[in-house]
């Protein structure tokens, strides 16, 4: 089925004043393998009155492949579709470049779309500090130009690029950082390839792909969640299999050792501290290196950092928040040797669906969900922009007779409130008991007593499927929200 471009309307408006602009614009675009780069600048300016030039870097290719590609995209779009002489750097590349495009019409808007630029630029090929030239010699003087510089490799373009401290420094006019789907347009993705599935089944599908719209395009149609992820995840050699070495491959030099520290960092449900994660990743990861690398893998949307509020042991703290690592570390990973060979046998993942295991899962990666959707959470619970969001952990000493507590989610307020947020995911509307009333108040109660907080503690509830209404639910909760409210527009 043909793709649609669903969403990004942020991101159009942008392009839109972009290409509008008369001046010449510099734009930095990034963002992970898959996401959506490619098609969302492709399908933006089909259709538009300009000259579109697009070359897409070749990973691992030589210089000479590369300027292969680059010069014979020249040829077709500035010369008519001529085979031009072959060049041997980025300079005659350029120059050839630059003349082509003074050929175009004086009203006609040129965009130049250099694809995957890390790739392009390979060892002493001199490339950046070509464009730096040209952008400053000629490009820059050229109101009809937008040269859009693109790459999967965030950290990549903003230290190079955005960041640059040579002879780039402060080119760029706008930058644009694309993420994947909240869950209101990974629904609009999925109706608009005509998947019509309710709100809970989508949560499922969300769980194990991150909104990430090329995974989502490789669901068919007619299926339900645990189908479309059985058929995902676990059939022989199956796209979400293949994909985790791909991904990093792709993002990273030294994918291995990325692949390492987000594992790390996913044996803690609820984060793990700066230098312990540092001593475990070993002493040559130790000093600038290791932080660089957590950085990086948060530039990717792997990985989010906090600082707990309230912590007694002070510093950053890192989680990992990408649903398909979850997914692929909890789930796929430990069935990796036998489905190179074989699908598992039919009706096994559903099997693994009823098992406490899979339930537990659950309620951990709704709580990821929820740290990407905090904007909709703070409007169901009517709570301002203002206040700061974090989890909160106490883990009493060994030995000690104090109860520890986590809190899965709290708002720390300006007006003298803080609103903590029990995060629960189930299948039916939930049951509040006796039992767990006296919980929560345990909970409270250690808030208060390790914090010293003098603030207001209100207590509010989100739930996948609602709350069965009983007699404790109103004096315990101030507010609730569900799923559906994290569907609705932020």
């Amino acid at each position: 089925m043909k793709l649609s471009l669903v969403g990004r309307g942020e991101e159009i408006g942008d392009l839109e004043q972009l290409f509008n602009s008369n001046k010449p614009e510099f734009l930095a675009l990034y963002g992970r393998r898959r996401i959506g780069k490619t098609f969302l600048i492709r399908q933006f300016f089909r259709g538009k009155e300009c000259v579109f030039f697009n070359v897409t870097g070749t990973k691992d290719g030589s210089l000479i492949e590369q300027l292969d590609h680059f010069i014979i995209q020249v040829g077709k779009i500035f010369y008519g579709g001529a085979k031009l002489m072959p060049v041997k750097n980025w300079d005659k590349a350029f120059e050839v470049l630059t003349h082509g495009m003074g050929q175009v019409p004086e009203n006609k808007k040129i965009i130049l779309f250099f694809d995957e630029l890390p790739w392009m630029v390979t060892k002493n090929s001199k490339l950046l500090q070509r464009v730096d030239y040209y952008w400053n010699q000629y490009w820059s003087d050229d109101n009809r130009l937008k040269l859009i510089i693109c790459g999967s490799s965030a950290s990549w373009i903003i230290n190079k690029i955005i960041k640059n401290k040579g002879g780039l420094h402060n080119r760029i006019t706008k930058k644009m950082l694309l993420e994947p789907f909240k869950l209101p347009d990974t629904k609009r993705f999925l109706a608009s390839q005509g998947i019509k599935i309710n709100n809970r089944q989508i949560l499922l599908i969300y769980m194990v792909t991150g909104g990430v719209p090329y995974y989502l395009s490789q669901i068919e149609k007619g299926l339900s969640a645990a189908q479309a992820i059985e058929k995902l995840a676990f059939t022989k050699k199956a796209f979400l299999l293949e994909e985790f070495d791909n991904l990093f491959a792709s993002l990273f030099n030294d994918g291995d050792t990325y692949k390492q520290i987000v594992k790390l960092i996913g044996k803690r449900r609820y984060g793990i501290g700066k230098r312990e994660l540092l001593a475990l990743m070993g002493k040559s990861m130790m000093g600038e290196g290791g932080i660089k690398k957590l950085k990086e893998l948060e530039e990717t949307g792997f990985i989010m950092s906090f600082k707990p509020l309230y912590h007694k042991r002070q510093g950053v703290y890192y989680r990992l928040v990408d649903e398909y690592t979850l997914f692929y570390l909890k789930w796929i990973e430990p069935l990796r040797d036998p489905l190179q060979e074989e699908s598992l046998e039919k009706g096994s993942w559903q099997a693994m669906q009823n098992t406490p295991e899979w339930f537990s899962w659950l309620g951990y990666a709704f709580e990821a969900v929820c740290y990407k959707h905090i904007s909709a959470i703070r409007k169901a619970l009517s709570i301002n922009l203002n206040a700061t969001a974090c989890s909160w952990r106490y883990s009493p000493r060994k030995g000690s007779e104090a109860s520890g507590a986590q809190i899965d989610l709290l708002f720390d307020r300006k007006d003298d409130t803080i609103t903590l947020c029990e995060i629960k995911y189930s299948d039916e509307p939930y049951l509040l008991t006796k039992d767990y009333v006296e919980v929560l108040h345990r909970k409270i109660e250690v808030f208060k007593n390790q914090t010293g907080t003098k603030k207001q503690i209100l207590m509010s509830l989100i739930a996948s499927s609602g709350i069965k209404n009983n007699y404790y639910v109103e004096d315990m909760f101030s507010r609730i929200a569900t799923l559906d409210d994290l569907f609705k527009e932020s």
